[in-house]
C-alpha cells in the first residue's frame, strides 16, 4: 500500500476511527493558525463532568470484603483531576509527534530532491514510508499499552482495517483486539460477590467452577469461563465483569479525541467531531450490563424469527443472559466454545486448512453471508443492531458456525431512516448500469435524503458514488471517475463534507463487512444481499390489511418446509466439520464450485440489459 505523508498521520492521531480516509487532506494544517493555549485548556474535561456512575450509591474506592474465603480486596479509585490531566498530557505528547513526524519526513524528502535534483523511485519512497510507519506504529502501540482505556478500542478498529491503514500499524496493534492486561481474579470475584450475592449466599453457591485465567480482557470488562451450580442450572457460562472505576477514564479519553477532531475540523475531510460524539453516546450505554442483557434478547428475537413471525435458524450464534444473574456490572451468559476471528486463521492452520483452500474460501463466504444477514435484518427490519463489530467480537465456533458477542454498544435508528436505507438498497440492486443517469439521480437523491452533506464543488455523481462505494463492494468502476480505494485522492469520500450522526454506526457495520470481503478477495454487494429484506420492509410498511393479519397467524406448509430445510443445512454443515481432512476438503471443493456457479448466474441476471 503506497501512502503519502498526509494520508494517515492525523487519522492515526484521531485514534483510527476513520469511517472514511483521504490523502493530501491535511495540507491546510501548514497554514492554519491555532491558539494552542486555548486548545490546551480544553484537552481534558472538568472534574465535575466525569464521575463514576455507581448505581448502588457506593464510592469507587470503598473496601469490599468477600463473603467467601478470598481476602479483603480494595477497589481501584476513580482517576483524580491531576491524574486525568497527566493522562491527557501523555496522549497529546504522543499523538502530536506522530503527526508532525510525517510532515517532517515529507519536508525532508522534498528538500533532498530540491537540493540534489535526484528523484526517488516509487519503490524507494515506499521503503522510506514503510520505515516511517513502523516508527509511528511502535510509538502508538506503546502509548495505547500505557494508557489503555478507550484508546484500546481505537486500536481494535485500526487492526481490523488492513484495507485502510498501513500494514505496520495493523500488525503493531493486532494484539489489542482481544488481549488487554487482565485484572487479578480476587478483584474480579469481589465485584461478582458485590453485584450478585444475596443475603447469606457465598460465591460457591453460584459457581461450581470459575476459571482464574480470563477468556479475554478488554478495555471495559473481562470475561471468565465458569460452571454454575445445580441451583442455577448446572451449565457452562461466561461471566463478564466490569473493570472498577473504568467509566471516568474512558469518557475522559473520548473527550480528548473530540477536542482533537474539533480543533482540526477545517482541514479534516469529514466531520469527525460528530463521529466521536456518537461514539461517546454509545460508550456511555456500555457501562450498564442490564441494558446489554436486554439488547441481547431483543436482537436474538429479531434474527430467530422470519418475516412471518415463525421460528428460523439464526445466521449467527448469540449468547443468552442467565436470568437472575445480571446486574449493572456483572453479566452471566451462555458460553460460546470457539476463537475470535482475529485468531481464526491460526486455528485453521492448526487443523490443516490452508488459506487458499476450498474450505477456507467456503468459510469466507459463510462468514460474509452470516454477518451480512444479521446486520441487514437488524438494521432494516427493526433499526436496532449490534454497533461494535470488530474481529474480537466475532467468534468462529468449534463446529464452524459464526458467533457474535458483546452487545454493550447497540444503536436504534428511526423508522424513516430504515425506510430510506431500504430504498437505497433497492435502487442500487435494480439499477440498469453503474453509469445510467436516471439510476444515479435516484441513488444520489436518496443518499442526500439520509442526511449526507457534500463538499463544495463535488460533482453531481458524488452522492451516488458514495452510496455505491459504501454498499456495493462488487462495483469495479464508480461513476464520476472516482477510485474505489479509500485512501485515493480521487476517492468518492472526497465528495463528503459530513455524515449523519445517527448513521455513523450503520457505516461502521457496513465497512466491517466491506473490509472483510476485501481481505478475503471476495467481491461482495451488501445492497444485493439486503435488497430482499428491504423489499419486505417497504412492503410491510404499506400492507396492513385484514387478509395480511389472517395469513400471519396461519401455519403454511412452505414455511414449515423452509424451516426444516434451514435446520437440515445447518446440521449437515456441522457434520462436515467432523469428517477427516481429505474428505472434508473434497466436499468443500464441490460446494465451493456450486456456490460460485450460483453467484455467477445471479450476477449475469443482475447485469442483463433491460429490454
Amino acid at each position: 500500500m503506497k501512502l503519502s505523508a498526509t494520508s494517515t498521520s492525523l487519522q492515526l492521531a484521531l485514534a483510527g476511527f476513520a469511517l472514511f480516509g483521504t490523502t493530501d487532506a491535511f495540507a491546510p494544517l501548514r497554514a492554519k493558525n491555532i491558539n494552542f493555549a486555548k486548545f490546551a485548556a480544553t484537552i481534558t474535561p472538568d472534574a465535575t463532568t466525569i464521575t463514576e456512575n455507581n448505581s448502588d450509591g457506593n464510592n469507587g474506592d470503598e473496601n469490599i470484603r468477600n463473603t467467601s474465603k478470598t481476602p479483603s480486596v480494595e477497589f481501584p479509585p476513580p482517576l483524580t483531576k491531576v491524574q486525568r490531566l497527566e493522562r491527557a498530557a501523555k496522549f497529546w505528547s504522543s499523538a502530536i509527534p506522530i503527526v508532525l513526524s510525517y510532515y517532517s519526513k515529507s519536508a525532508e524528502l522534498r528538500a533532498k530532491e530540491a537540493f540534489t535534483g535526484i528523484q526517488l523511485t516509487d519503490d524507494e519512497k515506499q521503503l522510506v514510508w514503510n520505515e516511517q510507519h513502523s516508527k509511528g506504529a511502535r510509538k502508538l502501540a506503546d502509548t495505547i499499552t500505557s494508557l489503555k482505556g478507550f484508546y484500546v478500542k481505537t486500536a481494535q478498529i485500526i487492526a481490523s482495517r488492513k484495507d485502510l491503514f498501513p500494514e505496520e500499524y495493523t500488525e503493531a496493534l493486532s494484539d489489542f483486539t482481544d488481549n488487554v492486561d487482565p485484572l487479578p481474579v480476587d478483584l474480579i470475584k469481589a465485584v461478582v460477590e458485590k453485584e450478585l450475592l444475596v443475603r447469606g449466599e457465598t460465591f460457591e453457591d453460584i459457581f461450581a467452577e470459575f476459571d482464574e485465567e480470563p477468556l479475554g480482557a478488554a478495555s471495559i470488562a473481562q470475561v471468565h469461563r465458569a460452571v454454575l451450580t445445580e441451583k442455577y442450572g448446572n451449565k457452562e457460562v461466561a461471566v463478564k465483569v466490569q473493570r472498577p472505576s473504568i467509566e471516568s477514564k474512558l469518557m475522559g479519553d473520548i473527550a480528548n479525541l473530540k477536542t482533537l477532531a474539533k480543533t482540526f475540523s477545517e482541514p479534516l475531510p469529514l466531520d469527525y467531531y460528530t463521529v466521536f460524539c456518537e461514539l461517546e453516546k454509545q460508550l456511555a450505554d456500555e457501562f450498564n450490563f442490564v441494558a446489554e442483557a436486554v439488547a441481547m434478547d431483543r436482537i436474538y428475537e429479531t434474527v430467530t424469527k422470519d418475516e412471518n413471525g415463525y421460528p428460523c435458524e439464526s445466521p449467527v450464534v448469540m449468547p443468552r443472559p442467565i436470568p437472575g444473574l445480571v446486574s449493572r456490572r456483572v453479566l452471566v451468559m451462555d458460553y460460546l466454545n470457539g476463537v475470535p476471528l482475529s485468531r481464526a486463521a491460526e486455528e485453521m492452520l492448526k487443523k490443516g486448512i490452508e488459506p487458499d483452500s476450498p474450505e477456507s474460501q467456503l468459510f469466507g463466504r459463510r462468514l460474509l453471508k452470516s454477518l451480512t444477514e444479521v446486520f441487514g435484518r437488524c438494521i432494516l427490519e427493526t433499526g436496532f443492531f449490534h454497533a461494535d463489530p470488530h474481529p474480537g467480537n466475532i467468534f468462529v465456533l468449534e463446529d464452524g458456525r459464526i458467533g457474535l458477542i458483546d452487545f454493550g454498544q447497540v444503536k436504534q435508528i428511526s423508522g424513516r431512516e430504515r425506510e430510506t436505507l431500504s430504498k437505497v438498497m433497492i435502487a442500487l440492486d435494480e439499477r440498469v448500469s453503474d453509469e445510467n443517469p436516471a439510476d444515479l439521480d435516484l441513488i444520489g437523491s436518496l443518499a442526500l435524503e439520509l442526511g449526507v452533506e457534500l463538499a463544495d464543488g463535488a460533482p453531481a455523481e458524488g452522492p451516488a458514488a458514495v452510496a455505491m462505494w459504501l454498499f456495493d463492494g462488487s462495483v469495479e468502476n464508480l461513476p464520476g471517475g472516482y477510485d474505489k480505494g479509500e485512501l485515493s485522492p480521487n476517492s468518492p469520500v472526497k465528495a463528503l463534507k459530513s455524515f449523519p450522526q445517527d448513521l455513523v454506526l450503520v457505516g461502521r457495520s457496513t465497512i466491517l463487512i466491506k473490509g472483510l470481503s476485501s481481505r478475503l478477495g471476495i467481491p461482495w454487494s451488501l445492497s444485493k444481499e439486503w435488497a430482499p429484506v428491504a423489499r419486505r420492509v417497504l412492503k410491510g410498511n404499506s400492507r396492513q390489511s385484514d387478509e395480511t393479519e389472517l395469513k400471519r397467524h396461519k401455519i403454511r406448509i412452505k414455511d414449515v418446509v423452509k424451516l426444516l430445510k434451514t435446520w437440515g443445512q445447518g446440521k449437515v454443515s456441522r457434520a462436515v466439520t467432523r469428517l477427516p481432512s481429505p474428505l472434508r476438503t473434497k466436499l468443500a471443493a464441490i460446494a465451493l464450485k456450486l456456490q460460485k456457479r450460483r453467484e455467477a448466474k445471479a450476477t449475469k441476471r443482475r447485469h442483463k440489459p433491460a429490454e
